[in-house]
Formats: C-alpha cells, sequence, structure tokens
C-alpha cells in the first residue's frame, strides 16, 4: 500500500466531459474531462521534497518505495485517485487562443491535509484531449527546471506551486528546442506538481466566451466557497473576490520584482486564481539589472513580459477576469473597473515600500521616492548584478568611506572597467544614500539583519539550471541535490556554497538555456 489517499472535490462538484475518450477535441459544457496517465517503461525516482512530502503526510519509506515512483509517473494510482484534465481558455501574448486546457498535465486529486486540501498533478505524463497536436510529455531538462524553481521560489517566500518529486520516464521525448527545425529526442520526466488549486484565470474565460454561464456561475462559487470562505458572508460577493485576487496577485507581483524573477510567459492561462506562481517555463532571475530583459525567445520581438513590465500584465490579466466573471454580476460595472485601476495604484505604493526594505530605510522620508529612480537608472547605465548588488548593500552604513564604494561593489559589476559617466553617477548616488542613512534610527547591526532577510543571497540563476541539466543528461544528479539543498535557505550566508554567489560566467551570457530560453519542453 502507498499510504496515499485522495479526495476528489473539483471533480465532485463541478460537471464533467461525457465523452470518456482520449482523443484532441474541443470540450463543451464541462469544467474538466476523465482522462488517465499513459504510463511509463521504466520510472526511476531523481528526488523528491522531504519537507512536502512530511506536510502531505506522506511517509519517508513510502516515499523511498517504488510504489511511491510508480504513482508520481502515473503507472499506478493512488487510492481513490479519480484523474482528471481541467478545461480552459487564455490570452496568449494578448490575443485570445479559445480552448487551452490541461494539455499536459494531469491531475490526480487531492490529499487532505491540516492546511486544507492540496492537490496533486502530473506534469509530463502523457496527453489528454487538449494536448492538441503535442504527444502531452515533458523531458528531462524543463522539469529539472519546474522542480528547482518552484521550489527555490517557495523557499524566497513567494506564494507558488510545489514540486513534490522529479521522475525520469524512460521515454524518449522529440523536441526542437529553439523551434528552428532541430528537432531531437531527450529523456522524458515527470513532476509532480502541488497546490490547494489548480484553477487558473482561463477557466473562467473559455466559460464566458461560450457564454456557458450556468457553469460560469458553478465554478465561481465552488471556487470562492472552496477557496475564500471567508468571503462568503459579503454583501457584494463576486466584487469581494475579484478584489482579493487582485491584491493576492499585486503582492506576488511584488515578490518577483523584489527578487528579480521574470516569469516569462505571463498569458492568462499561467495566471493562479490563488495568486500563486505557476507553470514555470522560460522563466530566468535577472543577472545584470535590465527592465526590459526577457528570458523567453517567443517573447522577443514586442518583449511583452519584459521584468518592468509584470505589473501591467498582472493589471492586463486581471481585466481579463474581470470581464469573464462581470456577465454574472449586476450594476458592478464601475465598481469593477475602479478595482482595475486602483491595482496601479496600489502596486506603486507597495513597489516603494519593498524598495526602501530592499535598502534599508525604515523612517518615511519625502526623497526616497526620487533615490529610488536614481538607483534604478544607476545600476541599468553601470551594468551591476541585482542580486549581488543588495546583498552587498547591507555593508554599506553611514560611516562608510564614500571613496572605497566601488571597490566594495565591484564583485556586482560585469564590465572590469566602469565607463567614467558610470562612476559619476554610482557615487553620485551613495553620496545621497548615505547621507540617507543618518535619518535611519536602528542600528548598523539590526538594519543589516532586515537588509538581508529582504535581499536574498542565492537564486536560481539560468547558468546554473543548465549545468545541473548538463550534468542529469550524463545520468548525473547530485548538482539537482546540491541546488536543491541550496535554495532552501536562500537569505542565508552558507560558507560551503559561496561559489553560488557569483556573476554569470562569461561563457552563459549567449548560450541557450542560460541566456534565453523557450516555451519548448
Amino acid at each position: 500500500m502507498s499510504n496515499i489517499s485522495l479526495t476528489n472535490t473539483f471533480t465532485d462538484t463541478l460537471p464533467a466531459d461525457p465523452e470518456l475518450a482520449n482523443f484532441p477535441r474541443q470540450v463543451q459544457n464541462a469544467c474538466y474531462s476523465w482522462v488517465k496517465p499513459k504510463g511509463m517503461t521504466n520510472p526511476q525516482m531523481i528526488i523528491f521534497s522531504e519537507e512536502l512530502a512530511h506536510d502531505l503526510d506522506i511517509p519517508l519509506d513510502v516515499c523511498k518505495s517504488q510504489t511511491f515512483t510508480e504513482i508520481m509517473t502515473g503507472n499506478q494510482l493512488a487510492e481513490n485517485s479519480k484523474p482528471f484534465a481541467m478545461c480552459y481558455g487564455g490570452h496568449q501574448f494578448g490575443n485570445w487562443a479559445n480552448q487551452l486546457g490541461d494539455g499536459r498535465a494531469i491531475n490526480l486529486g487531492e490529499i487532505p491535509t491540516k492546511n486544507g486540501l492540496q492537490n496533486l498533478q502530473l506534469k509530463g505524463a502523457g496527453p489528454t484531449p487538449y494536448s492538441r497536436t503535442a504527444d502531452g510529455f515533458a523531458v528531462l531538462r524543463s522539469s529539472i527546471r519546474e522542480f528547482l524553481c518552484s521550489e527555490a521560489i517557495y523557499h524566497l517566500g513567494i506564494p507558488t506551486t510545489r514540486a513534490l518529486s522529479l521522475t525520469l520516464t524512460g521515454e524518449d521525448v522529440l523536441r526542437d528546442v529553439m523551434y528552428n527545425g532541430n528537432a531531437a529526442y531527450e529523456k522524458g520526466a515527470v513532476v509532480c506538481r502541488v497546490s490547494p488549486a489548480f484553477i487558473r484565470f482561463g477557466n473562467f474565460e473559455i466559460l464566458a466566451a461560450r457564454k456557458d454561464f450556468d457553469n460560469l456561475k458553478k465554478l465561481l462559487d465552488f471556487t470562492i466557497n472552496q477557496y475564500f470562505p471567508h468571503l462568503t458572508k459579503n454583501e457584494n460577493l463576486y466584487l469581494s473576490f475579484f478584489k482579493e485576487v487582485c491584491e493576492k496577485t499585486c503582492a506576488m507581483i511584488i515578490h518577483w520584482q523584489r527578487v528579480g524573477f521574470v516569469h516569462g510567459v505571463m498569458n492568462t492561462d499561467n495566471m493562479s486564481i490563488l495568486s500563486e506562481t505557476i507553470d514555470y517555463g522560460p522563466y530566468g532571475w535577472m543577472d545584470n539589472y535590465d527592465p526590459d530583459w526577457t528570458p523567453n525567445t517567443t517573447d522577443l520581438p514586442g518583449k511583452r513580459y519584459r521584468f518592468g513590465n509584470q505589473p501591467i500584465i498582472a493589471q492586463w490579466n486581471l481585466l481579463k477576469l474581470a470581464n469573464a466573471i462581470f456577465p454574472l454580476m449586476t450594476d458592478q460595472e464601475e465598481a469593477l473597473s475602479q478595482t482595475i485601476q486602483d491595482f496601479r495604484i496600489q502596486y506603486a505604493s507597495k513597489y516603494q515600500v519593498m524598495m526602501k526594505n530592499k535598502l534599508g530605510l525604515y523612517v518615511d522620508q519625502d526623497s526616497d521616492e526620487s533615490l529610488i529612480y536614481e538607483l534604478e537608472q544607476m545600476l541599468k547605465a553601470a551594468e551591476v548584478d541585482m542580486t549581488i548588488f543588495f546583498r552587498l548593500l547591507s555593508n554599506v552604513n553611514k560611516n562608510t568611506d564614500i571613496s572605497l564604494i566601488i571597490d566594495a561593489l565591484s564583485p556586482s559589476f560585469y564590465q572590469d572597467d566602469i565607463a567614467d559617466e558610470a562612476e559619476a553617477k554610482i557615487t553620485s548616488w551613495f553620496e545621497k544614500y548615505i547621507n540617507r542613512l543618518g535619518g535611519e534610527v536602528t542600528t548598523n547591526e539590526e538594519r543589516q539583519t532586515k537588509m538581508n532577510s529582504t535581499n536574498p543571497k542565492y537564486v536560481l540563476r539560468n547558468y546554473m539550471a543548465q549545468l545541473a541539466i548538463d550534468e542529469a543528461d550524463k545520468g548525473n544528479y547530485g548538482l539537482i541535490h546540491e541546488l536543491h539543498q541550496l535554495l532552501k535557505r536562500p537569505y542565508d550566508e552558507q560558507p560551503e556554497h559561496e561559489k553560488w554567489f557569483a556573476k554569470r560566467p562569461d561563457w552563459a551570457r549567449q548560450k541557450v538555456g542560460c541566456s534565453m530560453l523557450s516555451c519548448s519542453s
């Protein structure tokens, strides 16, 4: 026995696709389709999260068993599991894409825990009715990136789906990495993702687009009752729900900007209704600070999903969600519109607070907004590593000698010789910053501690993930385990891992998988 027993709240409550055969199709008047994982030839566990397994009350000896590996690849079903794939649509790169759905994700059911129900979902376990022309599989490289990143984001304190396990399937999967006609076979893999819910903005959009308002109401009521029960006594229930989604989405985006994370593909079908970071595809952490950077090759023409544009896209996506649920709301158009407009104001206010925390400024002063603006311009002009710069900044205090600043921060500069203009901007900004620190009431030690709990020392840079992928392709999984341990404590010093507190190497500047990625998986 696996000791894993599931419940099925989503499928017990919402309408199913009556067609049981597994073939690509348009699914009407339903929220999901029944589908079983394909089954894999030679499942092999690479890594699992002991902490998450503990939270799910799955014993360690179960996790180490072959039965667990079989469940995590879809070869065997847990007790009471009724696997299904969700139906949803979405706006992709600003355009309505109609039906999308779980094309390579199969939901197994929910594990009851002391913190509520947690859904298990296999990504890469085979085709579904929503796979269209794809095969429903995932490859090892993208699965490594998803496993490491979702856990890294979690330990950074950012809302996210989790990753329970990463398994090889024994299957070979054909993929064209850069969509340039050079397809090749790669190792197949499956990630077991965990979240209270995998409902996206697109789940509501597809029903609204089809004018299936009966099922739209069922889905919205289910979502509120299950995940927002504290709102059920509110008079304007749907408006209260939308406002909370806006607030939580804003908080998530603020976290992304805080640590320099770029999602890369913020389509509405990749936006969680719980405001969790979801769908780790062509993501990346900024190395040198650049608000115009996107890690996604598909996004290059307009850079829609670039770092600096993420809050604007979040607001645009929320507008699409508002449009989807609006048919269920009476006389609420003005309130919905105002809530969306307020998002920008809310974001701007929270962003200033977040940046002041990064800078160690805890006493309000009118000059702080201009100080933050000038900092951003300086970081961009001088090609400064965002993560390293802010971590080293905690060493600066009101008594720091301005003449020593450049040398003290040199590990964060990508150019050995800083241009005179950039150096002048750096010196000018630090003169203002050190003067500003004179108005703080915290001790240097207190301020440094607070800053280091805001500014991580370690993040999952793309080149680090690529090194782990390269080793895994050779059958060596040690680096995956090493990075997994490192990223559990991103704010700690960890002297044994000091080598990872370093700028992106020159060899990784243009290397595929290190600088730019595609949506291929």
